[in-house]
């Protein structure tokens, strides 16, 4: 664009449908709060800025939104007392510069297209004012857009100040505006609240605009998602799932095989490689990515993980890097029922079977701990092989240690390793063993009280009454 855009961002209101004491806009959608992704996707259309507006809950929304990447500037303004949305631009005019244009957004709309809004500003060209606009079936309680007969905007009619004529019009300002900014400023000193409500409101502009002989036109769309507001619970759970369809299509697009696209849930970046399968009720939260072939099976939690090709993960398994992040290598085997924890690092062709945990933890090519296992600040060689109910005993009340067991070593059954401690490459631990101390590599371990057996021996019975 030949002009820069600062984007103006409604995020004042308390949300008190919403029912809760967390302010409507940190409410999240698809894993982010629905005021970031307004900022967002200003972000996506080269914004210079993007100016909060803040009221109730201020220093929270404050907070809990943050600065889009790409170089967009966040700023934040407050609204106090709320007087209306013409009130609110007000607090943001002595941000705004003058060379740009002002693109009015708000925070509680959180699906509006990139690309809608680019034709939005793109109608604008800088030089008139652009609204969007969306026909409505039933459009009880939005401002109704007032045309010409030559289809241009003559002005926009709030629901309780229309007449009954202009409440028949089904064509409905959606909010969103692209004026530019020198023009917005002047107008938004000359708003009064001679209204039903006894507020400020933004779309006066409008007349303003026109009454100044600038062309106001709209640019209308059919996809109510795209102007869809949160004002309850049931409407943040309808966006959601409309999100979600979205999600599920553009992956479907690049050729993910989606068991169905109504059971899966992104709450975060899913990167997909070719021929990648997803059974029905996933989640994927924060940064996952999903190299070729790799099959995610159903009822599966992935967060900030890297799976790399071939990979299979069975159902029921649980997989979170949070910050220190979980990497699975090619061909590997998890689950069903198995749980990586931040910090879990899989070679090649390793399985991690079921209730089996894995934390802060190095496995090697092949290295396999196929059932009800703990593996905990360890570092484990290849092909290893790991009992079941065996334990890396890592904590010892204060601290953390580290167990090392190198290549080719077997560790039977019920086995506790005691930290720190080196089991030496190609070495054996014998079932039921705790190991404190190393072991040198190729030895047999055995470390358990002696059995005893004493024949014949009655098991005591209960006395009669």
């Amino acid at each position: 664009m030949s002009f820069p855009v600062d984007v103006v961002v409604m995020a004042a209101g308390k949300g008190t449908r919403m029912k809760s004491q967390l302010p409507k806009v940190l409410h999240r959608l698809g894993g982010r709060a629905l005021a970031q992704h307004v900022i967002d996707t200003a972000a996506r259309l080269s914004a210079r800025s993007v100016v909060v507006i803040t009221g109730h809950g201020a220093e929270r929304v404050e907070a809990g939104l943050h600065a889009p990447a790409g170089g967009t500037q966040l700023k934040f303004v407050r609204q106090a007392p709320q007087l209306g949305t013409g009130h609110a631009v007000q607090q943001a005019a002595p941000v705004l510069p003058d060379d740009g244009v002002t693109l009015v957004l708000s925070g509680d709309v959180p699906l509006t297209r990139p690309e809608t809004l680019q034709a939005l500003l793109d109608l604008c060209a800088g030089e008139r004012m652009a609204l969007l606009t969306l026909d409505m079936p039933d459009p009880t309680g939005y401002g109704r857009i007032v045309r010409s007969a030559d289809g241009s905007v003559q002005a926009i009619v709030e629901h309780k100040d229309a007449s009954e004529a202009q409440r028949a019009i089904t064509e409905i300002y959606s909010g969103i505006m692209a004026v530019p900014t020198r023009l917005l400023k002047g107008w938004l000193a000359r708003l009064d609240n001679q209204n039903a409500q006894g507020e400020y409101y933004l779309t006066d502009v409008v007349k303003f605009a026109v009454g100044d002989g600038l062309s106001v036109q709209a640019h209308r769309i059919a996809d109510a998602v795209q102007v869809a507001g949160v004002n309850s619970p049931l409407q943040l759970a309808e966006l959601e799932r409309a999100h979600q369809r979205r999600v599920a299509e553009a992956l479907m697009e690049q050729g993910v095989r989606l068991a169905d696209p109504a059971r899966l849930d992104v709450r975060g970046a899913l990167v997909c490689g070719q021929d990648v399968e997803i059974d029905v009720n996933c989640v994927f939260d924060g940064q996952v990515s999903l190299a070729d072939g790799v099959r995610i099976g159903a009822n599966c939690v992935i967060a900030n993980a890297v799976i790399e090709a071939g990979a299979v993960i069975h159902p029921f398994t649980h997989i979170d890097g949070e910050k220190l992040g979980v990497s699975v290598g090619p061909g590997s085997l998890i689950g069903p029922f198995a749980r990586l924890r931040p910090g879990a690092r899989l070679g090649a062709e390793v399985h991690i079977g079921n209730f089996v945990e894995v934390k802060n933890s190095t496995l090697a090519a092949g290295a396999k701990a196929n059932h009800l296992a703990y593996l905990g600040d360890a570092t484990v060689g290849e092909r290893v092989n790991y009992g079941a109910g065996s334990i890396t005993a890592n904590y010892d009340g204060a601290n953390k240690h580290r167990t090392v067991i190198e290549a080719d070593v077997h560790v039977g059954s019920n086995c506790v390793l005691v930290a720190p401690v080196t089991l030496g490459a190609g070495g054996t631990v014998g079932g039921g063993s705790t190991i404190t101390k190393d072991t040198p590599p190729g030895s047999l371990a055995i470390a358990r009280g002696k059995q005893v057996t004493l024949p014949n021996w009655q098991r005591p019975a209960k006395k009669k009454p």
